[in-house]
């Protein structure tokens, strides 16, 4: 198990940042890619942005390329995602995932997940 905590999260203004979290508590996240997903009320859950183990590769979903920004501290155990120039369809629960197979936008990849952390953004 990888237990996994995300904070950061809260409201903020349209164009706004925030920075999200994600911290494993008791076990090392460095050999694990690690990812992270959103979801909005009556909407699936979609891939934000993913990170190599080593943090050297990224990839982002289209609608975030830009403006988001994944990077890890293997040191500290943490993987953050810097959201800048937020919009209002960016509001939603947001999730870090590990993964032992790679990086991916595939959610089917992913081991392990955290229990979320609410971002609402106000127009």
């Amino acid at each position: 198990q990888v237990p996994l905590v995300e904070s950061g999260g809260g409201l903020v203004q349209a164009g706004g940042s925030l920075r999200l979290s994600c911290a494993a508590s008791g076990r090392t996240i460095s050999s694990y890619a690690m990812g992270w997903f959103r979801q909005a009320p009556g909407k699936e859950r979609e891939f934000v942005a993913a990170i190599s183990w080593a943090g050297g590769s990224t990839y982002y979903a289209n609608s975030v390329k830009g403006r988001f920004t994944i990077y890890r501290d293997n040191a500290k155990n943490t993987v953050y995602l810097q959201m800048n120039s937020l919009k209002p369809e960016d509001s939603a629960v947001y999730y870090c995932a590990a993964s032992s197979r790679g990086y991916s936008a595939y959610d089917g990849s992913y081991d392990y997940w955290g229990q979320g952390t609410q971002v609402t953004v106000s127009s």
